[in-house]
């Protein structure tokens, strides 16, 4: 099923930036629009990795392997969390 297309984006460039898109679209086979859209979605892509990616260094890492292969006991104001939830949230 093909994706609806209602949304729009618009930009202003400067006709040598016109002109150098319009030919690397030419080039690829595709047109203005599918070229930058494309472009535009792997760079955003990219731009979102960057920002939601965790970077730990050496103790950091280490520190959360411990913390997942031994974690800790739930201190009273988990447990009454917990309890709460329990009480608020029916299982399946």
């Amino acid at each position: 099923m093909a994706t609806v297309k209602s949304a729009r984006l618009e930009t202003r460039v400067s006709p040598e930036q016109k002109q150098l898109i319009e030919r690397a679209a030419v080039y690829t086979g595709r047109s203005v629009s599918d070229f930058v859209l494309d472009h535009v979605q792997e760079a955003a892509r990219k731009v979102i990795e960057e920002y939601e990616r965790l970077r730990l260094n050496q103790e950091q890492s280490r520190v959360l392997v411990e913390a997942l292969l031994a974690p800790g006991q739930p201190n009273e104001k988990l447990q009454r969390a917990m309890n709460a939830h329990r009480n608020q949230v029916e299982s399946r």
